[in-house]
């Protein structure tokens, strides 16, 4: 009898879709930025939803879009850029799906 195999992740996902921007290199060698969406996140990575293909190991850089929601300084305007690398890529109808690793975990 086989054993079904169990999925055991060190960090729990959150079922949330996020609008991103992506900046990286595709695989044809093209630079971009393009606005995508992540699937679900966890501490420490991300399924993200995107039109172009990208390549396994290839870093990428994501970043929020927020509006700005007070003058007063308060609240800062942008956050910085979040650096994962690609794990995997599989293509999905008309998107492409790619795992991506955080560069530093989320905190």
């Amino acid at each position: 009898m086989v054993e079904p195999i169990v999925e055991q992740r060190r960090h729990a996902r959150l079922r949330l879709q996020i609008p991103v921007f992506v900046r990286a290199t595709d695989v044809y060698g093209e630079e971009f930025l393009e606005l995508a969406k992540i699937l679900d996140v966890s501490a420490v990575g991300a399924l993200l939803a995107i039109a172009r293909p990208l390549r396994v190991d290839d870093i990428v850089h994501l970043t929020i879009p927020s509006p700005s929601i007070s003058n007063s300084g308060l609240i800062p305007t942008s956050t910085d850029p979040i650096g994962a690398r690609v794990r995997r890529e599989a293509q999905a109808g008309d998107i492409h799906l790619a795992g991506l690793e955080f560069l530093r975990p989320l905190e």
